[in-house]
């Protein structure tokens, strides 16, 4: 049923359009004056506007004004009735935005008609725009998951064709078997002979390995040095003889640019069981297997076996030292800011921890919060962090510094912790900050995992003033159509879309086309990791709202950031 507000000053007049559209099954809602209609229109979004003119205090030129600057009413169809016939305040309503003028009185019949030719009107202009977003996210989605250099699948993909593969041979009975090939020492080929030639030897590379196996295979690129081959069905024998066969083809020259160039390779191999169809634990295993074979001088595969090292003594190590470290004052927040490309100045900052052990010095976030994920250490780690943060953000506001939003990363274990919301509640009032100040970063990962719980818990944070983020942007499910379910107010675009965006044309493509819907959706966009001049030029005029990295900052600790804000660091300075 569409909805249609009635903005009309005179009360019969507004009574007999309310009751002829009610007759005609509108859901329909009367407003008695300009302000009362402004109110109502965004409140509840109508399909269609029908307003008066000449209405006192506010009359219908400065509603129609109004809701135009507004992003949620700014393309609702706006029909004028007015019982001026001037040419000047037609044309006036017109140059505002107007879609069509009814000169009081009209007939049922004109009314009706003018009401369903916008509507049909708005309604193709919604689908077309529709299908125009849906054959972007297509072509977005697909750009995000192959590989620029070679057009093979990437790490992204990888988990949905094993999925695909595994769930085809288990109907058949089938084994699914990785092999994991690793180009031996091939960063010494870049150092020394430029980074075109080391394009050239992974396109020609996966050239070779594509040779290899059937089209049911699938061949995937995990990283710049390593490639997965996923058989779909095959016994030990096949496997074995797939592997030799890439390293035979792996170890005939390659004349790139009138030189020969001679790789090693060493190839790790293991099969789906069910103990192992995880495919993260397959990798694992495959990559074990790999070291194995690359003790013996390379050109060789390996087959997985229960007594090789999938991890090792120091992340025992680390997980005791982690189970210590909080009690000990061994973390530290540091923060990155975040800059406006309207303006250049930092208005905001992202926080993220750092750990210095007592024990092991500086320990790398890529190391420790997996762990911390994987023991649960996490949740108190995160509570943490967003306390100190909360903390130091009203200690900055306190010191008349000008008021910022933080933005917190959270696990996928503590959003979905059920008691999160009043956690956050009892955070923002023991620190006394205002919650609008406190931003909560989320991967899409966490956020896909019950669609329904994250929808209600993400209102709830809503509810409380809290801004929230997708972080990390296309490095996951890379998929705005869902968006629309969710309360996001910020989108981040990862740092492997915005590195060299200035000369390749896949990132550009990519990230252009994140910030075009994005911003549809009436989301802000922020590009993280932007190093380079060239990169923050590309994204200033893609409309990109706001940047951070190590071309404006580095991380740095609480007492430096604050120097930033005192010296007023701007963009361009």
């Amino acid at each position: 049923m569409k909805k249609i507000l009635v903005i009309e000053d005179d009360l019969p007049v507004r009574e007999n359009i309310l009751e002829l559209l009610e007759a005609e099954e509108f859901d329909v809602i009367g407003a008695e004056n300009g302000a009362v209609g402004v109110q109502m229109a965004r409140k509840h979004l109508p399909d269609l506007i029908l307003c008066d003119v000449m209405m006192p205090e506010l009359d219908g030129h400065g509603v129609l004004a109004t809701l135009r600057t507004d992003p949620a009413t700014a393309a609702i169809p706006f029909i004028f009735l007015t019982a001026k016939a001037d040419k000047t305040d037609f044309r006036q309503g017109m140059n505002l935005g107007a879609d069509d003028y009814l000169t009081k009185p009209c007939t049922a019949d004109e009314l009706l008609g003018a009401i369903a030719a916008r509507l049909q009107k708005q309604a193709a202009v919604t689908e077309q725009y529709t299908t125009a977003l849906n054959q972007a996210q297509e072509q977005l989605n697909q750009l995000i998951r192959h590989d620029s250099l070679t057009g093979l699948p990437n790490r992204l993909a990888l988990r949905e064709r094993f999925t695909e593969i595994l769930a085809q041979a288990s109907q058949a009975s089938h084994l699914v078997t990785i092999l994991l090939i690793h180009l031996n020492r091939f960063n010494r080929i870049n150092d020394s002979m430029g980074y075109q030639v080391g394009d050239l030897l992974i396109q020609t590379t996966a050239e070779r390995i594509v040779a290899c196996v059937q089209p049911i295979d699938s061949v995937i690129r995990l990283n710049p040095e390593q490639f997965i081959v996923i058989l779909s069905h095959s016994e030990q024998n096949q496997a074995a003889a797939v592997a030799q066969l890439v390293l035979d083809r792996l170890s005939i020259p390659f004349v790139l640019e009138g030189q020969e160039i001679f790789i090693t390779t060493s190839i790790g191999i293991t099969t789906h069981s069910d103990a192992a169809d995880n495919v993260d634990l397959l990798i694992k295993q495959a990559d074990a297997a790999m070291q194995t074979a690359q003790k013996q001088s390379g050109n060789h595969y390996e087959f997985y076996a229960s007594g090789m090292t999938v991890g090792s003594l120091n992340q025992f190590l680390l997980e005791a030292n982690l189970r210590h470290a909080l009690e000990r004052s061994e973390f530290q927040v540091y923060y990155q800011p975040k800059v406006s490309l309207v303006t250049g100045e930092i208005v905001g900052a992202e926080a993220l921890i750092r750990w210095f052990s007592s024990s092991q010095g500086f320990v790398s976030p890529v190391d420790f919060i997996p762990l911390a994920e994987e023991t649960g250490l996490i949740v108190p780690l995160d509570e943490w962090v967003m306390t100190t943060v909360c903390t130091q953000a009203k200690q900055w506001q306190l010191a008349d510094l000008p008021p910022l939003q933080v933005a917190v990363n959270l696990s996928g274990l503590q959003f979905h912790q059920t008691d999160l919301t009043e956690r956050v509640t009892q955070i923002l009032q023991r620190t006394e900050l205002e919650p609008q100040y406190l931003e909560l970063e989320l991967t899409e990962s966490v956020i896909m995992q019950n669609t329904d719980a994250t929808i209600k818990k993400l209102d709830q944070l809503k509810t409380l003033g809290i801004q929230i983020a997708i972080d990390d942007f296309g490095t996951g499910y890379s998929s705005l159509s869902y968006l629309k379910q969710f309360s996001f107010d910020t989108l981040k675009i990862d740092r492997c879309f915005v590195q060299n965006i200035s000369c390749d044309s896949k990132n550009a493509a990519i990230t252009t086309a994140m910030i075009q819907m994005a911003h549809d959706l009436d989301l802000k966009v922020i590009a993280e990791g932007v190093e380079t001049n060239s990169e923050l030029a590309f994204l200033q005029q893609q409309a990109c709202d706001e940047m951070q990295g190590y071309f404006f900052s580095r991380p740095v600790p609480a007492p430096e950031f604050e120097q930033l804000l005192v010296t007023g660091k701007r963009l361009a300075d």
